[in-house]
């Protein structure tokens, strides 16, 4: 058995489950969560949704993290990193960087602390602002995404 293959299908799962629920949050529960009347309700609504989904992002990050590494390892991959015909693994590195400093460092830290607070006193430009950040983070994904793919079947930008 190829482990590379294993590898390359698990990094797949992970980031469809990751960037899929991102999808999810961003289109379907955020809008939800806004035509709430209750600011109390939106955010015991949307921490308890999002506390959920959090566990769900951290283990798929550090999946794809692991098998991202793991392949660019096997396959011998890191001269593509010199190159920006592959822009898309830097993209993919980016990405990764992104919601991991996110998920495990800023979050924990201090983001779902001013988050809380900032509720209390904002809610509406609150989560207005969370928002645009899910926007913001869901259109680099898709387009890292749709690169990724592309490049990796042979397709030049």
């Amino acid at each position: 058995m190829d482990h590379a293959v294993v590898a390359r299908a698990l990094h797949l799962l992970g980031v469809v489950l990751w960037i899929g629920g991102v999808g999810f949050v961003t289109t379907v529960l955020l809008p939800a969560v806004r035509r709430m009347k209750s600011t109390e309700e939106r955010v015991a609504f949307f921490e308890a949704v999002e506390n959920r989904f959090a566990w769900q992002a951290r283990v798929t990050t550090l999946l794809v993290g692991g098998t991202g590494l793991y392949l660019v390892e096997r396959w011998n991959l890191w001269d593509r990193f010199q190159s920006s015909a592959y822009w898309w693994m830097h993209a993919m590195l980016l990405v990764w960087l992104l919601f991991t400093v996110m998920l495990f460092i800023a979050e924990p830290l201090f983001l779902h602390r001013r988050f809380l607070e900032a509720a209390k006193h904002r809610p509406d430009a609150t989560f207005r602002l969370i928002e645009r950040m899910h926007w913001v983070l869901l259109a680099i994904s898709l387009a890292t995404v749709l690169g990724a793919v592309a490049g990796s079947h042979g397709w030049e930008f």
